[in-house]
């Protein structure tokens, strides 16, 4: 290893809404592992879970963990068996790292390992760190012209790609997509990127709706002000939009998503509800043959995801609102958390 310290701050959750900064050592690297100095980490709503509630459905928050898993830096040291990588190189990181031969892994869906070791996912760390360490195959080079904000947005836009992928999004689709948190602004891209040519959004804040426009949406409906399944029958001459995603994880969010496809559509849920059970038209659902797709994170996306947003399909750095030091970690999620209508993405630079 060149010029990498010994020791590392991390920033370290000790309890719900409390974070200190600590002293660590380095990780240690396996032969088919890299290690990061890390450059950005984006907050994202799982994040905000742990921080507040201290756990998401099964994943418990049991021990001092460290929080971030949207992230990109620079190679700092490579493992012996390591080839595709050189110290310096610029890279994005797919934050969950599975076994590759479980049934799921070797049909291509590695999205369902078991198995799986996802960053900041308990008991795994995350990215609130200087270096943290990865295997290759979770390590994806970018181009000088993509910024390290961008390529921590990959992780977001993946979910969005995937989702495309699993409703087989066609070029001059309609689509409506419900919630434009920046998982909702990045799936906006990801519908661009497919070719959809109606892009169809709903929220509640101004601030999300504008930049909704910005990254590529044709109609935005502020759900204050008007009732999102008429707007959405409106635009589409009474048919019904051919794909919608759920990205909000809001029971009344996937009502209305439903409500808005059309006969023979399909409708992905892509957010998670506080609640296990959630009420759905069943009749509209088998009269109409809708099909849904659940969308759990994603795979097989990065690579495509670093070519759209590389390509300059939308300016995704507009999405970076608030830019905090990780000494500042606590107060950076503190602004995530309680200034919605303020803030998109708030970025975390551990090495600034």
């Amino acid at each position: 290893m060149t010029n990498v310290p010994q020791t590392m701050k991390a920033a370290i959750m000790k309890g719900i809404r409390e974070i200190t900064i600590e002293t660590l050592p380095i990780p240690e690297i396996a032969s088919d592992e890299v290690l990061i100095k890390v450059k950005a980490v984006g907050i994202c709503g799982s994040d905000l879970h742990y921080y507040s509630n201290g756990r998401i459905g099964k994943y418990v928050v049991e021990k001092p963990m460290i929080l971030g898993h949207e992230c990109s830096g620079d190679i700092a040291a490579v493992g012996s068996d390591v080839k595709r990588f050189k110290v310096g190189d610029r890279v994005a990181v797919e934050p969950g790292v599975t076994c590759g031969h479980c049934e799921a892994c070797k049909e291509g869906r590695y999205n369902l390992c078991p198995d799986v070791q996802f960053l900041a996912t308990p008991p795994i760390d995350g990215a609130f760190v200087q270096y943290i360490k990865m295997r290759q195959d979770f390590v994806f080079s970018i181009p000088e012209t993509l910024s390290y904000e961008e390529a921590a947005l990959i992780e977001p836009f993946s979910v969005g790609i995937h989702a495309a992928s699993r409703t087989k999004l066609q070029p001059g689709s309609t689509i409506a997509i419900m919630g434009m948190g920046p998982v909702g602004l990045m799936a906006v891209v990801a519908a661009k990127a497919y070719g959809a040519s109606t892009i169809i959004v709903t929220d509640l804040e101004k601030l999300r709706l504008d930049a909704a426009k910005e990254m590529g949406a044709t109609h935005v409906i502020n759900i204050r002000e008007k009732d999102p399944a008429e707007e959405i029958k409106k635009i589409t001459n009474g048919k019904g939009v051919d794909v919608a995603w759920e990205t909000a994880g809001n029971p009344k969010a996937l009502q209305s998503a439903l409500e808005s496809v059309k006969r023979g559509g399909k409708l992905a849920i892509v957010g998670l509800p506080a609640q296990n059970e959630i009420p759905l038209n069943v009749p509209f659902i088998a009269d109409n043959e809708v099909d849904i797709y659940g969308v759990f994170r994603y795979a097989n996306t990065y690579p495509k995801g670093i070519n759209f947003l590389s390509s300059g399909i939308a300016d995704t750095t507009k999405l970076v609102t608030d830019k905090y030091s990780l000494e500042d970690t606590q107060e950076a999620m503190e602004r995530a958390l309680n200034h919605k209508d303020e803030c998109l993405k708030v970025v975390v630079y551990p090495n600034d």
